[in-house]
Order: C-alpha cells, then sequence, then structure tokens
C-alpha cells in the first residue's frame, strides 16, 4: 500500500492596505532607513488600521484568497490551524473565530502557538492529521497582528515587525510528493531574551505593567541573532543530512523572514550558492511572525514546479526553530 503524504495543493495570502515605510518611521523613532536597510533588511512593512479589525480578519482574507483560487467551498474543509501570538482575544481561540466567519461548519479547529515558528510547527502538526487517513482537507494558516503588540517608541522592535496572512492547503496524495520529513526543537531558556512581559496569568494585566509598556515585545537583539543564525541553519542542513540531499537537489530554499542577514548565513551554511534559489520578500512585509513563509510561497508561487524540493526553515521566540523538507504537489 502506497504511503498517504500530506501535499500542498494551494496558497493563499492578505496584507493590508497601509505601508509603514523606513521613512515614515523614522519620523516616529530614532532610526534611518539605511541603519534598518543594512541591519535587517526591511524597506516597508504592512499595517491593519482598520478600527475593530483583529488577527481573524487578516486570516479571513487570506484564507477567501486561497478557497478561491484552488475553487475549494468552506464545508469542505474539515480542520483548520492557526499559527498566531496575536490572537483576537486570550479564548477563545482565533482559530475558531475564522471558522465561523467563514461558514466551515464540518471543521474542528485550534490555534498553536510557537511565535515565529509557528507555521512549520503547525505545518508538522497537520500533516500527521492527514497521513493518519482522519482529514482530507486541512488548512494551516498563520496571521498576525504585530502592530497589537509593538511598541512603536522602542527602535530595538518597531522597525522588525508588519502585519498579514499566509494560508495553504493540505490534501493527501500517494505520489513522492509533499511534506517527505521535519525536524522541531526547543529550547525554553531562551525566554527570557524573546518574550511579553506581561498579560498572562504569571503577570495579570495592571496600571503598572500597562504604564511600564511590558505589553509590548521585549527583545534583547544580540543574543537572539546569535542564537537564530546558529540554529536555523544547523536545522536546515540536519534536515538535508538525514536525507541524503545537497545544496544542488534543493530547487528552493523558504526561510522565515526575521533578518536578511540570518537568512543569507542559512543558505550560505547550505551550500547555496545560488542565491536566486532563496525566496525572500522581507523587504516588502517585515517580519510577519507566523505568517511570513506561506506568504513567501504565496510571492514565489508561479515559480514553483511540480516536483521541486523545497526546505522551508525557522526559528523564533521560545526559543523555538525547525525545518520541513517538502516536494512541491502542483
Amino acid at each position: 500500500m502506497s504511503k498517504i503524504r500530506a501535499a500542498i495543493t494551494g496558497v493563499g495570502g492578505y496584507v493590508p492596505d497601509y505601508i509603514l515605510t523606513n521613512e515614515e518611521l523614522s519620523t516616529m523613532v530614532d532610526t534611518t532607513d539605511e541603519w534598518i536597510m543594512s541591519r535587517i533588511g526591511i524597506k516597508e512593512r504592512r499595517i491593519l488600521k482598520e478600527e475593530g479589525k483583529g488577527t481573524s480578519d487578516l486570516a479571513v482574507r487570506a484564507i477567501e484568497n486561497l478557497l478561491e483560487k484552488t475553487g475549494t467551498k468552506a464545508e469542505e474543509i474539515d480542520l483548520l490551524i492557526c499559527a498566531t501570538i496575536t490572537p483576537d482575544y486570550q479564548f477563545p481561540a482565533t482559530a475558531n473565530i475564522i471558522t465561523d466567519k467563514l461558514g466551515m461548519k464540518n471543521a474542528f479547529s485550534f490555534d498553536l502557538n510557537v511565535a515565529c515558528s509557528g507555521f512549520i510547527f503547525a505545518l508538522s502538526t497537520a500533516s500527521k492529521y492527514i497521513e493518519t487517513g482522519s482529514n482530507k482537507k486541512v488548512i494551516v494558516v498563520g496571521a498576525e497582528k504585530m502592530s497589537s503588540i509593538i511598541d512603536y517608541t522602542d527602535r530595538n522592535t518597531c522597525a522588525i515587525f508588519g502585519d498579514g496572512a499566509g494560508a495553504v492547503l493540505l490534501e493527501p496524495t500517494t505520489e513522492e510528493l509533499g511534506i517527505m520529513d521535519s525536524i522541531l526543537e526547543n529550547d525554553g531558556a531562551g525566554r527570557k531574551h524573546l518574550h511579553k512581559k506581561a498579560g498572562g496569568s504569571l503577570k495579570p494585566a495592571s496600571h503598572e505593567n500597562i504604564d511600564a509598556r511590558e505589553h509590548f515585545v521585549y527583545q534583547e537583539g544580540q543574543p537572539v541573532f546569535k542564537f537564530a543564525v546558529t540554529k536555523m541553519a544547523d536545522v536546515s542542513v540536519e534536515i538535508m543530512e538525514k536525507n541524503n540531499l545537497t545544496a544542488d537537489d534543493i530547487s528552493w530554499l523558504v526561510p522565515h523572514q526575521a533578518n536578511l542577514r540570518i537568512i543569507n548565513a542559512t543558505a550560505n551554511r547550505m551550500g547555496l550558492k545560488d542565491k536566486s534559489k532563496v525566496m525572500i520578500n522581507i523587504q516588502k512585509y517585515g517580519n510577519t511572525t507566523a505568517a511570513t513563509i506561506p506568504l513567501c510561497l504565496l510571492d514565489y508561487e508561479k515559480q514553483i514546479k511540480k516536483g521541486d524540493t523545497l526546505i522551508l526553515a525557522a526559528f523564533g521566540a521560545g526559543f523555538s526553530w525547525g525545518s520541513i523538507y517538502l516536494k512541491w504537489a502542483y
């Protein structure tokens, strides 16, 4: 009997209309276009400005795009996983809200919080539901309204993040296509370098911690950068070695879009001399956390061919990191 694998059969996405440029950002905080471009590689990022709109609204637009492109009806979806660290509410799950807004009456759904590694972890999790035969049409969406937790007076973080959503449809295949392997890793000791200080059960919301601006992203740039450069590159090479892949076998590297220097370091460690094999859109969207990888797949979709070998790699808060080896199915 042929092995069942989970294949990506479609990709969709959405980013808000409002563009926050480096020039505008420099009027809000002490920074410059040259400083941001040389250290991070971001030119602009999208911000959801509409009143009363949250992460679920970004996800809904991305999934509507996906359903339309694939000719799929909402009621055909039997599972939806939303990777996010900016849920509409602490509860219920944003995934539950998305399925309600889209009329996905036959889908169960849940959120997955692994920060910037969220899409990798969610995609690997979703693949298991397909492989066991319990689900036939699964959507994984990475969606973030990062602007809701960013302090625009903090030059260490405000230039990095943007809002957006990207989604993929997973379906079973018995061809030598789809998700072939994954590696997922964590080191909880890294949490002290990258987290949101208040708003959880450890430090519930209060006037004091709101006044202290502790409900925004806190990041210690240097330790995070050093760890990310090492781990994202290591896990990409590890999955290649585990599956006997060489640089020549790789059609595309799809890296999390956190920092252009981290992306380049990962490509170099993998031996990818041809940088046109590396998907990059950080200059347009910044770091949309769980949405970066599916938004890359969307931007490059027309260039990817059936049977292409892709390595997806990410690093995020936790610390968390991971990679996926897949063969493109369409």
